[in-house]
């Protein structure tokens, strides 16, 4: 998975296409950004326990507590950094 993967996805789910963005992170289950990603959408789609899936996979703790749109742009913000 290219980070320009993760960010189209990213900007798919941002602007309200969880599905394709799904679609997207769903390509390579075994990069952890696409994991980190995965899980966010999965908050978004209020399967927290698939979240968390997701989360271990991503070697990221699970952000419950925080929105998920955030999270995802947080994401965003790393990829544009790196």
């Amino acid at each position: 998975m290219t980070a320009d993967d993760c960010l189209t996805a990213i900007d798919l789910a941002l602007a309200g296409n969880w599905q394709a963005a799904h679609e997207i992170v769903q390509a390579d289950e075994h990069d952890a950004t696409a994991a980190w990603i995965h899980a966010a959408l999965h908050r978004l789609e209020g399967d927290d326990g698939n979240a968390r899936y997701w989360y271990r996979r991503a070697g990221k703790p699970d952000c419950r507590g925080a929105d998920p749109l955030d999270e995802l742009r947080s994401i965003r913000a790393t990829l544009t950094v790196s």
